[in-house]
């Protein structure tokens, strides 16, 4: 089979990563890709964003498989060209891609479908939204309508910071279009899990469990970022916890799917709050996770491929899907400045030095001469696969000690508990 990855980013490398292991595969090709992916796949200068010429590529090629990383392609509808010209592609259609393109899409969803989450408001006005802030108590969150690549997501510990936030998002308009309207919504406490699941429109299938650690400093301080590190399994998701996700989340989001004739033959990633009342849905992304199939997929036995073609015949419940008891931990390094304006360009040395079992996924790197230098706000991501949380922990510092590069930010608390 020839298979086409569609990103250039960590979780496009875990991908990559996961697909060169399986031996129904041939040749890999990504679009655009990075030096980590190039290692392992042949990279295709095409954007993301570039739909058409992506099914150009794809039909000269003859591409078996398609697997879209990032959730812009799929909001612009890339499955639904794709399948246009009779090419498997995994991904959800343009219509429930809106379940992460749109805030107030995915609450309406869930509302209509009694999915539990926050009690929340929209607003397309400041003086709307200013007006909607009173039915809220504080902390309160703020979020643009639209996609803001992980950015879009503001916690308000008062009016002050929530005018400041509304302000931001509605006049000045810091996300475009993506903030024409807003969501305020109640702030929900208790511990963030994440559950990446595969959906073949008939049935959807829980993978592991995971945990991300969102904020750019340790304890959970400062702004929100794409992701600093993760861990698999999180150790609060209990047997228990996920039979509860599956009866009162899961099973109504497929119910849902199926009712709004939704094409969804792909990832669906469901961030949670386990509160005191339960779980409740924080937000709905369409695609796989970045960090979080960075830990997922080195614990996943069976053939990913495999998977993928089962989902293309609506077959999941036929196929029996394997997960490794290990723990794997991935720290994220990142450029000093993120999330806010970072520098691009500098020396990446030290991977040669991390042990032959460290996974190293690259994210914002690219070659310059002969040399790797930083190309990204998240540069690399270090994941460690051990047989307990303790030991994964001690392994991934180590080596993200071996890698360098000048700025090099990292939390020190991923998986600390």
């Amino acid at each position: 089979m020839k298979v086409f990855i569609v990103g250039g980013g960590g979780r496009e490398h875990a991908i990559a990563w996961k697909i060169k292991r399986s031996p129904l595969v041939k040749e890999i090709y990504c679009a655009p890709g990075n030096p980590g992916i190039g290692e392992i796949a042949e990279c295709v200068d095409i954007a993301v964003e570039d739909v058409e010429k992506l099914v150009d590529f794809s039909r000269e090629m003859s591409i078996d498989l398609t697997i879209v990383g990032p959730e812009i392609p799929l909001v612009a509808g890339i499955v639904d060209r794709f399948q246009e010209e009779g090419l498997n592609i995994i991904g959800p259609s343009k219509e429930a891609a809106q379940l992460e393109g749109s805030k107030a899409f995915s609450k309406e969803f869930m509302d209509k479908y009694n999915i539990p989450t926050a009690l929340y408001d929209e607003a397309t006005s400041y003086e709307e939204a200013k007006d909607a802030l009173g039915k809220h108590n504080f902390p309160v969150v703020i979020k643009a309508d639209g996609l803001a690549a992980g950015k879009g997501v503001f916690i308000c510990e008062d009016q002050q910071e929530a005018e400041k936030a509304l302000g931001e998002i509605l006049i000045e308009e810091i996300f475009g279009v993506s903030g024409h309207k807003v969501i305020i919504e109640e702030f929900l406490e208790g511990t963030e899990t994440s559950v990446l699941c595969f959906v073949d429109g008939q049935s959807i299938i829980p993978m592991v469990s995971s945990q991300d650690h969102k904020r750019i400093y340790d304890g959970d301080e400062g702004p929100n970022t794409g992701g600093m590190g993760t861990y698999s399994p999180n150790y609060i998701y209990t047997e228990e916890m996920a039979e509860e996700v599956d009866k009162s989340i899961l099973q109504p989001t497929l119910r849902g799917i199926q009712q709004e004739n939704m094409d969804y033959k792909g990832i669906l990633f469901v961030g949670l709050m386990i509160t005191q009342e339960g779980p409740k849905v924080l937000e709905y992304n369409v695609r796989f996770g970045d960090p979080e199939t960075q830990v997922v997929l080195p614990r996943l036995e069976t053939d990913l491929v495999a998977i993928f073609l089962a989902m293309l015949k609506e077959d999941l419940t036929n196929t029996e899907i394997k997960w490794n008891e290990k723990t794997a931990i991935c720290v994220v390094l990142a450029s000093e400045g993120y999330p806010g304006n970072y520098p691009k360009g500098r020396e990446i040395t030290g991977l040669s030095d991390v042990d032959k079992d460290t996974i190293v996924f690259h994210a914002g790197t690219t070659l310059e001469g002969e040399g790797l230098v930083t190309a990204g706000g998240r540069v690399l991501g270090v994941t460690v696969l051990a047989e307990d949380i303790d030991t994964a922990r001690r392994l991934v510092y180590e080596n993200v000690e071996k890698i360098r590069f000048k700025g090099k930010t990292y939390r020190t608390d991923i998986a600390a508990g």
